[in-house]
């Protein structure tokens, strides 16, 4: 096999990391123990073999240029990656370690993966989790991420999609609301009604409700004066406060149920879900810290 670094190089990479972790020449030649001047031949050198620029510099300070912020992220994950390598070999690494960058949407987060990390912290106290909560397909090339937990999977064959939930669908009103308007007892009545929309961020079109009827899955175009995008827990919140309808998931608003602040509609047309899946990107080595949490959604979802 051909070398492709040398120790220089690997030693500039290093430093790179350093500098735009810190975002200044300075500060990471004092944590190397090097002189800032070495930090900044450094960073010319890849810069040189690169052809690109790493870091715009003024006289007061650096920040990443877009291109050098996807090199960083490349970088440090491939660092890591070298160091827990280092452990695992020598068998330093006895429990799991580092940081762990998740993006979550606000729904499942709130509901699901939230209020499991403490459980997670507890076990795993070495690993520190970042967390990206909203719904926008994240890229974990130039965004450094880990994992992602979403519905639609990305169409990508480098990507690892593990199924963690099948979450079932429910349709939704205050009773205030049923009091004015009545209750839809079929698909066609339900055409009648105020029905609370959601947007998707990435394609900018309203979601369809999800129905069976006669043992068949159909879709329902709905109409309604609200529209919404981002977070489903607004459509949550002007459905209990009398806006309309909305169709969202049970685990949602089991409490509501319960307590009658929400009435589930169309009973007889339920049975429909949608998927969460845990996504990561494939590799021939899955650091310790993501296989860990993995393991851990799994056993606990």
């Amino acid at each position: 096999m051909k070398r492709q670094f040398d120790d220089i190089l690997l030693g500039s990479i290093e430093l790179f990391c350093l500098a735009g972790e810190l975002s200044s020449f300075t500060a990471a030649a004092t944590v190397a123990g090097v002189t800032p001047a070495a930090v900044s031949r450094s960073v010319s050198r890849l810069e040189e073999r690169l052809g690109i620029r790493l870091f715009v510099r003024t006289t007061r300070r650096i920040r990443l240029t877009d291109g050098g912020r996807a090199y960083f992220e490349q970088c440090r994950q491939a660092l890591a990656q070298l160091v827990e390598a280092e452990r695992e070999a020598t068998g330093q690494q006895v429990a799991p370690s580092g940081l762990l960058r998740i993006s979550v949407p606000t729904t499942y987060g709130h509901y699901r993966v939230l209020p499991l990390l403490p459980r997670f912290r507890e076990r795993y106290p070495g690993i520190q989790v970042d967390i990206h909560l909203g719904n926008r397909n994240i890229d974990f090339a130039s965004e450094g991420y880990d994992l992602a937990i979403r519905v639609r999977a990305l169409p990508d064959s480098s990507m690892i999609s593990r199924q963690l939930e099948d979450a079932a669908l429910v349709v939704v009103a205050s009773p205030d609301y049923l009091r004015r308007h009545g209750e839809p007892r079929s698909l066609e009545e339900l055409q009648a009604h105020n029905c609370i929309q959601f947007e998707l961020p990435s394609s900018g079109k309203k979601i369809p409700w999800l129905f069976k009827e006669k043992g068949k899955d159909v879709e329902s175009v709905t109409e309604g004066s609200y529209c919404f995008s981002d977070d489903v827990l607004g459509g949550v919140t002007l459905a209990r406060h009398g806006a309309g309808v909305f169709q969202t998931y049970r685990f949602i608003v089991e409490r509501e149920l319960r307590d009658g602040t929400l009435v589930e509609l169309l009973r007889p047309f339920s049975g429909r879900s949608r998927s969460f899946k845990l996504l990561y990107p494939h590799g021939r080595y899955v650091p310790f810290r993501v296989r860990t949490f993995v393991d851990f959604l799994l056993e606990q979802l």
